[in-house]
């Protein structure tokens, strides 16, 4: 797929600088959402992880789930990019964890039916794949019960964006039925209004558990600078986390 192979090509071109620019506050704040970092023991978005088998889709240097290996959990990081699994490798090196890595698009998963008890996201592959190819293949690989879990950005932040001013703003600027893609200079992303998703989830046996609209503290901090100001992201969703389970 084209989108598959722009994407990738850009996080090998990007991978050592974003890691130079976010890997620090990743790493410092693994188990935490989003831009703004906010603590899993908060969200509650994942659950208990201990003694589960756990497939990151998206994984980057794949601090997510080094914290997740540490805290019992048997994670896999998969990424379509080499390059950011170069990190990652170095990173659970370093740390002397045991996580397997794969490098695969997450809208062709290299693995059996029913092999994990929980498939998760933090942006990563669910901002990056196409969710009409991806939804379909977390559902083929959870286990019965087994959970969808994954952070993105909302179509909030989708419909506000200003393509002249390259920023988001307080005004509706692009039309929310039928959005599906965002291309910008080196990456393609996607987008599903709320109805859309409901309907992909079931469609795939999976079942609506909740949808945790991230509103960071007044205090927050972000590496990612310039993405939302602060003061909109307190005053409308700018991510969300949406939890579905295999029925």
């Amino acid at each position: 797929m084209e989108h598959v192979r722009r994407n990738r090509a850009w996080w090998d071109k990007d991978a050592a600088d974003y890691q130079r620019r976010h890997g620090r506050d990743l790493g410092e704040r693994a188990m935490a959402w989003g831009v703004w970092r906010i603590p899993e023991d908060e969200v509650g978005a994942l659950g208990d992880a201990q003694g589960k088998d756990v497939l990151e889709l998206g994984c980057g240097a794949a601090q997510w789930s080094i914290a997740l290996a540490r805290d019992g959990a048997r994670p896999i990081g998969l990424d379509v990019s080499g390059r950011q699994l170069a990190h990652a490798a170095e990173l659970i090196h370093d740390a002397g964890a045991r996580v397997p890595l794969v490098q695969a698009s997450a809208e062709e998963l290299p693995f059996a039916d029913a092999s994990f008890d929980l498939v998760f996201c933090d942006h990563g592959a669910m901002s990056f794949a196409d969710p009409h190819r991806t939804v379909p293949e977390a559902a083929r690989v959870l286990r019965p019960g087994g959970l969808l879990s994954f952070c993105t950005d909302t179509p909030f932040h989708f419909v506000c964006w200003n393509e002249r001013t390259e920023r988001v703003g307080r005004t509706l600027q692009e039309p929310y039925f039928d959005m599906r893609t965002a291309e910008d200079e080196a990456t393609t992303q996607f987008q599903l209004p709320y109805g859309q998703w409901i309907r992909l989830f079931r469609a795939h046996g999976l079942e609506v558990d909740d949808l945790i609209e991230l509103r960071p503290p007044e205090d927050a901090t972000t590496s990612y600078r310039g993405w939302v100001p602060l003061s909109w992201a307190r005053s409308w969703p700018a991510e969300q986390i949406w939890r579905a389970r295999k029925v």
